[in-house]
């Protein structure tokens, strides 16, 4: 990632500024820092106050909290891509011993294990590792608060149990896996376990009076898979880029993908906030973002992007409260998208396309909803309703004339052609589903059967 020569319009700029000096001011941090990344560039950032004696950059580091739990869930979805492990495999079969074994891997990424929030000692996030020396420790006698797999309750003490989990896979402590295997290859040199200067001091501001108190900061020990690390706006830039795009060397685009969509329990598209894998995810002016954030004793942190704009956003402060960092950067997203709209990449026709598959373009019918079938530049198709909607999904071709849904309602689903004896199309079988060229077409396989007498009016009286 490197600073975009096409850099941002200076109303757009100023506009930007006011949002985060009115959220330090507000919010009354000590600092803070801010950047926009669009289309993989770092295009903005700012700062007010002071770190070190001069304002903060987006070099200076500052404690990103529960960001940190996006960087395990990536570690987590390499052992699923390797084939080491299963997301539906419950954590005994990799780490037994635990007293919360049946909780499946997938459930822990989500936060639907059904465990505590917090730990069942003092206050960890303020309290020194030693007090947490095992995991018993960390889950305590009753680990659980809910039923297992039924519903969203964020976890702490289970993004330790898949810090837990990596380390005994992987054979070497979390943290070492984390630098060899995501931060050195994406390049965030300026992420790490412990502050490196310069870095932010940790503050709490008195609630009624504009003073402060340092924050201890302690080592997070087991717990640090779910908020130890350091970073800075320019790395949490470069990892939001990542999100959105993947990188080969750690996660395909496909596996991040899978990080965004819901995997906490809600309606297809019907939610304004779930959680992925990993990843919160949340609708905000017409857009679906994805990102996290993130506090310690000391600091709040937001990163939000939104993939359909190209746009990602960062918000750091050294203060325990006050600042609401992760609305901060959704609003400067906003900003940048509202102000200064992507700009559509020039339509071009397809290089080549398979005669067999243009036939199957156009309006199809479930029943009598119209539907189109639409060939992608990816060598896919999708499928959905003419105006979209929520059973709108893209498919991948498996090499044999059928497809795999990659999203949405038909997500992991298979579509399949059917034909005649003569070899032409007679209709597509997508998940029981059967889609004709006209509503129930006659001699169609419709399930029921259709009406012999066919398409009639109302008989007048």
């Amino acid at each position: 990632m490197t600073t975009s020569p096409e850099e941002l319009l200076p109303t757009t700029c100023r506009t930007l500024l006011h949002r985060i000096a009115t959220a330090q001011a507000e919010g009354r941090s000590p600092s803070l820092v801010a950047a926009v990344v669009r289309d993989g560039q770092l295009v903005w950032s700012d700062g007010r106050t002071c770190v070190d004696g001069h304002a903060p950059d987006e070099d200076v580091q500052y404690r990103i909290g529960s960001i940190t739990k996006t960087f395990t869930a990536v570690l987590v979805l390499r052992l699923r891509d390797e084939g080491v492990l299963d997301l539906g495999d419950p954590l005994e079969k990799h780490l037994p011993g635990t007293g919360a074994g049946q909780v499946t891997i997938a459930e822990l990424l989500a936060h639907t294990g059904g465990l505590a929030a917090e730990t069942p000692g003092p206050w960890w996030e303020r309290s020194s590792s030693s007090l947490r020396p095992e995991l018993a420790d960390v889950l305590g006698e009753e680990p659980f608060r809910h039923p297992v797999g039924k519903q969203h309750h964020y976890s702490n003490p289970g993004y330790t149990l898949l810090g837990s989990l990596v380390e005994a896979l992987r054979g070497a402590p979390w943290e070492d896996v984390l630098r060899r295997e995501v931060l050195e290859p994406l390049g965030l040199h300026r992420t790490s376990g412990q502050p490196q200067a310069p870095h932010a001091g940790g503050w709490a501001v008195h609630p009624w009076a504009d003073v402060m108190m340092p924050e201890p900061s302690e080592d997070l020990g087991l717990m640090a898979p779910a908020g130890q690390l350091w970073s800075t706006a320019a790395d949490l830039g470069r990892f939001a880029v990542f999100l959105m795009e993947g990188d080969d060397r750690v996660l395909s685009a496909q596996s991040v993908r899978d990080m965004r969509t819901p995997a906490a329990p809600t309606l297809p598209g019907d939610w304004d906030s779930s959680y992925g894998l990993g990843l919160q995810l949340a609708r905000r002016n017409g857009r679906v973002l994805a990102g996290h954030g993130g506090s310690l004793p000391g600091f709040v942190a937001g990163l939000w992007l939104s993939e359909e704009d190209g746009l990602a956003a960062v918000t750091l402060a050294n203060c325990t409260s006050g600042v609401p960092a992760s609305t901060v950067s959704t609003d400067l997203l906003r900003i940048v998208a509202e102000a200064e709209p992507r700009i559509p990449e020039p339509w071009r026709p397809l290089p080549e396309v398979d005669a067999v598959v243009l036939e199957l373009a156009g309006p199809w019918y479930w029943g009598t909803q119209s539907t189109v079938l639409r060939l992608t530049a990816d060598g896919g198709v999708s499928l959905g309703p003419v105006t979209g909607g929520v059973r709108d999904s893209r498919f991948r071709p498996n090499g044999d004339g059928t497809w795999t849904g990659l999203d949405g309602y038909y997500a992991g689903e298979l579509l399949r052609v059917e034909r005649r004896p003569d070899g032409s199309v007679s209709h597509l079988d997508l998940g029981s589903f059967v889609f004709t060229r006209e509503p129930y077409e006659k001699g169609a396989p419709v399930p029921g059967g259709v009406d012999p007498e066919g398409w009639r009016g109302l008989p007048r009286s």
